[in-house]
Order: C-alpha cells, then structure tokens, then sequence
C-alpha cells in the first residue's frame, strides 16, 4: 500500500503548527489574493477589505493548532475572513459602498461614456450586493465571486448545505428583484447616450 504523499500546503501548515512563521508566511502570501476578494466583497470599501484580511491571517495564526490537515485550508480561511470581514463590518457605524472612483472598470473601452455607464452598472451591482443581510451575503460572494463549491461553502460557513442552497436563492432572488428596474433603466440611459 501506498504512503499517500504530502502536499506542499500540507507541508506548510505542519511546519506553521509548530511556530515556523516564515512557513505561515507563504501560507499567506498563497491564499492572501482569494482571502481579500472574498472580503472585499462582502465588504465593498477596499479599506475595510484590507484590514478584514489582515485580521483574518491573524486569526489564522493564532488559532492554526485548531486546524486539521487532510480538511480544505482554503475554506478554513474563508471561514475565518468572512467572520473577519462581519466583525468589521458591524463595528463600523454604517455600510459604506465604495467611491466610485475605487471601482475597477471591467470594460476598458476607448469610450469615456462607455467606461463611465460600466462604472454606474457594477456600482448598482454592488450597492445591492451589499445590501443583502450578511448571511444570504457571504454566501453569495464565495458562490460567485470565488467560485467555492456547495460543499466548501458548508465546510467555510459550518452550515448545511441545504442552509448554503436556500441562502443563495433567496440572495439572487433579492439581487434580481433590487436591480430589475435599475439596470433596464441604465441600459435603457446608455442605448440613449450611444444612439
């Protein structure tokens, strides 16, 4: 019978649970770019973003002997930095969504009127995305912003997965109705602008 061999990750983490930082370290530098898109979304201000991510890896450290190897790394984290990212986001006084100018543009079209009418649409998305309760919320953004399966959502969230499914119609449901209106309007005002 075969030993089954060790990952790189697996690795990592034995050397991290014995206090080698620097181990810990890559760790975080492997797993920091999915960590900081999950909060950001959940979040919508870059600011908090960082800061959200920055606690988690924290968080991660300090309770790393908790974790088990052989189970998916990636969604222990996820789970850590969503409760990071909530933490944040109930000691703030309100929701702030991001400026405008933070957003990226996902259409880099030579047209200034172009980029400006994307800017508006994906500012409406996030504006209802973080509008949505925190927990029909962070079940959206790791759905379909990192493209975690039913099962690491369960496994991030420790829920069922029937509770990740029923969260997750109910957040596009929501999503659906908040921007029906909004988006047919603004692509209703760009087919004017460009006619």
């Amino acid at each position: 019978m075969a030993i089954p061999a060790i990952s790189l990750e697996e690795t990592l983490v034995a050397r991290a649970q014995q206090g080698d930082r620097g181990a810990f370290a890559e760790l975080a530098r492997l797993h920091y770019p999915g960590v900081l898109r999950v909060v950001y979304h959940l979040c919508g201000n870059t600011q908090v973003a960082e800061d959200a991510a920055q606690e988690a890896f924290l968080r991660a450290w300090l309770h790393l002997s908790e974790y088990r190897l052989g189970g998916l790394l990636r969604s222990w984290l996820y789970r850590i930095a969503v409760n990071a990212a909530l933490d944040m986001l109930r000691r703030e006084a309100r929701l702030a969504p991001m400026d405008l100018e933070d957003l990226p543009l996902a259409d880099r079209s030579p047209l200034p009127e172009a980029a400006y009418i994307e800017q508006e649409r994906v500012a409406l998305i996030r504006k209802a995305v973080a509008g949505l309760p925190p927990a029909s919320r962070a079940v959206l953004v790791l759905r379909e912003y990192s493209g975690l399966s039913y099962q690491e959502i369960a496994a991030a969230l420790e829920i069922p997965i029937g509770t990740v499914m029923s969260r997750l119609n109910y957040a596009r449901g929501q999503l659906r109705e908040k921007l029906q209106f909004q988006l047919t309007r603004h692509s209703e005002l760009a087919e004017v602008e460009n006619g």
